[in-house]
């Protein structure tokens, strides 16, 4: 591969960065959901389907997955940030009285819509991370993937520090950010997001630029969770959190400035090689022509690069265990094991965090957005995690499976459900963290879990399919936990105390134990499969 192709990869895998930064909308929800359920008049169960119709969007992310396959990429993600524009800026128009008060439907299908379009944006962040970096798939996509856990920080950082302290401007400042920042940043990266020719170099290539990258990704995180927790106004972190951004930018352009150094280089070799004897030469060519054999039989070993969506095939490693369809797939011990560990653990989690507004303002707390945020940064500690493991400890003994680090992760979260029975505000503080976190790693980890265990060629409707459980998760944990609140709360549906969410912490913690008994079962039966890690 060239430095040429080298340094417009790595500006591909900056863009999916800020793509990704962006994209979490859904996450600022509970930033707002007070104040749209008071401006609005809505109930607790109305507020909670509409978190449930924000992961319904998630439902139709297969259509995304089948245009990536048939459409442009930047065509994808232009789509992908309409539709955002669709949902929340209508809902903005709604909210500032621009047009007539809305039926709660409206909103409903409007929120759906609106949730929709982060499964498109998402959707060109997998397919380019994989087709780019065909050799460090998770790397890649679990380092980016981080970057989505600081969107809900993002968002609330700039609204601190550009809009009005007044909890209805507030709201109206989210839905105008959700709507635009998207639109913004995909029109800026779109002409970033198509496919390298990245040929079929070795992964010590590319380790100065991802050694790199882990030193900004974690110096972001640590910024991010300082700021979160000290008492820095909002223009200033907004303006830190910007510079952050930028600094990957680095990567590419010391990769510019190489091939620039190694173009020179080769011209001055050039030169030199006209001065040396026919015999020399000849001897040069052998040597030479011993070197291309041997590096393409290491490649032919080692990897094998497809034109189409995902279809990558890594053979270094542990490789995937079957390439097969959505159909074969459904039929599958593994998926149904797989989903519903996740079901019964990150989803959970996210419909903690998606209620977070309620569960503070429930508790007596006044610091909703400082806990959005901490979940916010903690989560891109989380999302960052696998791709760390991934890449520094993946040939080490010690390495654990991914499907064992997804029992590793679950069984947090089913603890910390307990821990929040205790009505100190430091309870509510420690399990956000830590919910944050372990969400956080196991959105990450899924993504290689669906590959490895059902292939690359399909992945983009497979993992959409894996994905759904969101969907269905947020609707039932999300009503069952509306109904219980309704039952504790008064008579105007308000619900102060400890007792709001007693009973559903209660039944979370045993359904988040159910699904790590789940993911030791999987991790049972592929651990002959990921034994074979060379």
């Amino acid at each position: 591969m060239s430095s040429s192709s080298k340094a417009f990869q790595w500006l591909s895998l900056v863009g999916i960065i800020w793509l990704q930064s962006i994209n979490g909308t859904n996450t600022t929800f509970p930033a707002y959901s007070s104040q749209l359920k008071n401006s609005l008049s809505m109930s607790q169960i109305q507020i909670n389907n509409l978190v449930f119709a924000s992961d319904a969007g998630k439902l139709f992310g297969w259509f995304s997955g089948i245009a990536a396959i048939y459409l442009p990429l930047w065509l994808v993600l232009i789509i992908g940030s309409l539709l955002g524009l669709i949902g929340y800026g209508v809902q903005f128009l709604f909210v500032t009285n621009q047009i007539s008060s809305p039926a709660y439907w409206q909103i409903f299908l409007l929120t759906m819509v609106a949730g929709n379009s982060v499964c498109w944006i998402n959707t060109v962040c997998y397919v380019v991370s994989i087709r780019n970096f065909p050799l460090l798939q998770q790397v890649a996509v679990g380092l980016t993937t981080s970057y989505q856990g600081l969107s809900a920080k993002i968002y609330t950082d700039i609204v601190s520090a550009a809009f009005s302290s007044s909890p209805h401007k507030r709201a109206q400042a989210y839905l105008l950010l959700n709507s635009l920042l998207p639109l913004l940043v995909c029109a800026v990266v779109a002409p970033l997001v198509r496919n390298i020719d990245v040929g079929t170099g070795e992964p010590r290539n590319m380790a100065t630029g991802f050694n790199l990258m882990f030193v900004i990704t974690i110096a972001t995180g640590i910024y991010a969770v300082i700021t979160s927790l000290g008492s820095m106004i909002g223009l200033d972190r907004a303006i830190g959190t910007g510079v952050f951004l930028l600094m990957p930018l680095v990567i590419p352009i010391v990769e510019k400035i190489r091939e620039k150094i190694s173009r020179r280089w080769n011209l001055d070799r050039e030169n030199r090689v006209y001065n040396v004897s026919i015999d020399d030469q000849n001897g040069l060519e052998s040597i030479e022509s011993g070197v291309v054999k041997e590096e393409e039989e290491e490649e032919h070993s080692t990897v094998q690069v497809h034109n189409g969506v995902g279809e990558v095939q890594v053979h270094h490693g542990i490789g995937v265990k079957e390439e097969i369809g959505v159909t074969l797939m459904v039929q599958r011990i593994d998926f149904w094991l797989y989903f519903l560990a996740y079901f019964f653990s990150a989803t959970i989690g996210l419909v903690f965090l998606n209620t977070l507004g309620q569960i503070a303002e429930a508790r007596g707390s006044s610091k909703t957005s400082s806990l959005v945020s901490l979940s916010s940064s903690f989560g891109f500690f989380g999302r960052l995690m696998p791709s760390l493991l991934d890449y520094f400890f993946a040939r080490s003994k010690y390495m654990i499976s991914r499907p064992a680090f997804l029992m590793a992760v679950a069984a947090p979260i089913a603890g910390v459900f307990f821990l929040l029975l205790n009505p100190a505000n430091v309870s509510l503080i420690i399990s956000t963290a830590i919910i944050g976190v372990c969400t956080g790693a196991i959105t990450s980890i899924s993504v290689s879990i669906t590959t490895e265990l059902f292939g690359t060629k399909k992945f983009s409707i497979n993992h959409n399919v894996v994905v759904a459980n969101i969907s269905i998760g947020s609707f039932l944990f999300g009503y069952s936990s509306a109904l219980l609140y309704s039952k504790e709360g008064n008579e105007d549906g308000s619900c102060l105390g400890m007792a709001c969410y007693r009973i559903t912490f209660i039944i979370w913690g045993s359904l988040c134990t159910f699904g790590t008994v789940l993911a030791l079962t999987l991790y049972a039966r592929t651990r002959k499969f990921y034994s074979k890690r060379s």
